[in-house]
């Protein structure tokens, strides 16, 4: 799978897009990970790959846009074959996959997030807490009562200090009784001055650099390819692809998507389960 740039001259000037002949008419295909190209073991479907490689066949070039920090995309990427750009740690990061090595790296404000967390806790309690530091072998920090989703491997503290002992591209934040959504929402009321908050999956409420989201990196990642926004379709299932779906010219949803992601999705498609981008891609393709 690769997400190497369309070939130059594929496109058709005026319109921004593939000509006809190459038969798809987007330039760019940004997908989401978790709950949208990957299946619940983590796999791609065949039918996903080929769909994806008559895509890029045609012109288009793919860009992997995920919440997941480099060092737990790494062996994914590697394990498709993929070589092309993924856009990483909600867009702190821009990882090229062919080449092993991060083009570029935004790090949370350790001072500010501190801030952010005091507020937040003013109002709701509490909290549980984690972290992702920051570069290309950056681990999770996990402490106590902090419950892990997911395989991915962490490594506990029980310190505070630990938490803040090197650069963070993120921290994550759970609550003892309130729902992800209710959480995200209080996060934002209370330090939406300080960071930005994305819920990116079950259990994963996230603490951001201000003004930082999927959209900063994919746009970034684009911009390295000549591409822009409205050559862009973009697939998520997470209130956290919003501002992907605000940047691209269409934005798909899975089944399995969040609500709040459907209610500004263009369009919603078969679930992760059932190849729903190979669905949407089989049918532009014609």
């Amino acid at each position: 799978m690769s997400g190497t740039a369309p070939a130059a001259g594929s496109e058709d000037a005026s319109e921004g897009l593939p000509n006809s002949s190459g038969g798809f008419p987007y330039r760019l295909i940004a997908t989401d990970l978790d709950g949208t190209l990957l299946r619940s073991d983590e796999s791609v479907s065949q039918r996903t790959r080929d769909a994806l490689a008559a895509a890029t066949a045609a012109g288009a070039a793919h860009i992997v846009v995920t919440g997941r920090a480099a060092p737990y995309t790494r062996h994914i990427l590697d394990d498709l074959g993929y070589d092309g750009l993924a856009v990483c740690a909600q867009g702190a990061q821009v990882y090229d996959a062919g080449e092993h090595r991060l083009l570029t790296a935004v790090t949370l404000d350790r001072q500010l997030a501190g801030v952010a967390l005091a507020k937040i806790e003013a109002e709701v309690g509490p909290l549980f807490l984690a972290a992702s530091r920051a570069g290309l072998d950056g681990e999770v920090m996990v402490g106590p009562g902090y419950a892990v989703t997911g395989a991915l491997p962490s490594t506990p503290f029980t310190d505070a200090s630990d938490l803040w002992a090197a650069p963070l591209n993120k921290i994550y934040i759970q609550h003892p009784d309130l729902s992800d959504d209710e959480l995200a929402e209080a996060a934002r009321q209370a330090a939406g001055g300080f960071v930005s908050v994305a819920m990116a999956g079950e259990g994963i409420v996230e603490l951001l650099p201000l003004g930082l989201s999927k959209s900063t990196g994919l746009s970034l990642a684009a911009r390295r390819l000549g591409l822009k926004a409205a050559d862009t379709i973009a697939f998520g299932d997470m209130p956290n692809d919003i501002p992907m779906f605000a940047w691209a010219a269409r934005g798909v949803a899975m089944a399995n998507a969040h609500e709040e992601l459907k209610a500004v999705a263009d369009e919603v498609t078969s679930s992760n389960e059932e190849d729903g981008i190979a669905v949407v891609l089989e049918r532009l393709l014609g």
